[in-house]
């Protein structure tokens, strides 16, 4: 039709509305961003089942994880049974640009995928450690979590990649070998956030209830089993459309997520791949690490708990 932009075999309407409030860019922007990175975030995101974060006009930011009926029969998919809702869920498996742009037009800025790949889950493929900054801190306290969690994983013999998470934290990836055991993955990233918070009790907790992290930096190890997460080189639904960009360790001191936006990016990439390139090799999990995080109560359980505790006390006083 006459007036149609048509991208890598996608037609596009209304490039040029405002992304969402406080963007300060709009939907053609976000479209142009994905076509020139896109390589890179589809090498990330193939394979594995997609969630995205959409936004519409006048209307709060939304994830969307199953597929809408009008999706084109030509978008990979891969069905995934959701143990909480009991149900089976249809995910995008996000393979190409074509894919990736018609996302974009459909106003999704944010692409989180799963620790699995489609072929062989539910075994994971990495590690996941969230570092979460608390009311009040900066990103450098985000910075010293994600040093803790590097020694922590040193003194195991392991290593991974960091990148901002695209808000105010960081994450660290630690690539694993094939066939890993769920279970024995999400208790070896529980193992990793204890030891880190061991080294230095006064800048990392593992407290999930938020009243009990007293301002100190959250080392989530929660991310793990069907979790997803952020994707190196999405974009993020905040102020200025910042982007999870991949960095090298030694300049952490020099950055702040606000220097990785939807408009610096591009430029700041040119033709590398810093999260290809700064990835290690896949690892296997040491025993005793694994062992101990088996022994440590999964996060939302014992805070479920400890929260019915408290309302029961409160109610008794």
């Amino acid at each position: 039709m006459a007036g149609k932009e048509v991208w890598g075999g996608v037609e596009m309407s209304n490039l040029d509305q405002p992304l969402f409030d406080g963007a300060e860019a709009s939907k053609r922007d976000l479209v142009v961003y994905l076509e020139v990175v896109g390589e890179r975030l589809v090498k990330v995101l193939r394979g594995r089942p997609l969630s995205v974060v959409r936004v519409r006009p006048g209307q709060e930011p939304f994830m969307q994880k199953n597929l809408p009926k009008y999706t084109p029969e030509w978008v990979g998919r891969t069905t995934v049974w959701a143990e909480s809702s009991r149900r089976e869920i249809t995910y995008a498996l996000c393979d190409d640009l074509r894919t990736l742009l018609w996302f974009g037009n459909q106003r999704a800025v944010e692409y989180h995928a799963t620790l699995f790949l489609a072929e062989s889950s539910p075994a994971p493929t990495h590690l996941v450690l969230d570092l979460d900054p608390s009311p009040g801190q900066t990103f450098a306290d985000a910075v010293a979590g994600a040093r803790l969690i590097r020694e922590a994983l040193a003194a195991d013999g392991l290593a991974g990649a960091v990148k901002t998470s695209g808000s105010k934290g960081l994450h660290v990836f630690v690539p694993v070998v094939d066939g890993i055991d769920v279970e024995d993955a999400a208790a070896a990233t529980r193992a990793v956030a204890a030891r880190a918070e061991r080294i230095d009790p006064a800048v990392g907790t593992t407290a999930f209830i938020r009243e009990d992290r007293h301002g100190k930096v959250f080392l989530d190890a929660t991310r793990a089993g069907g979790a997803t997460v952020a994707a190196a080189y999405s974009p993020r639904i905040r102020p200025g459309v910042t982007v999870s960009f991949p960095l090298h360790w030694s300049d952490l001191d020099d950055v702040t997520p606000a220097d990785f936006t939807l408009r610096t990016v591009p430029d700041l990439l040119a033709a590398a791949d810093p999260w290809s390139t700064e990835m290690p090799e896949p690892q296997q999990l040491p025993a005793d690490l694994i062992a101990e995080g088996h022994t440590i109560p999964v996060a939302r359980v014992q805070a479920m708990h400890e929260g019915k505790r408290r309302a029961r006390a409160r109610r008794a006083e």
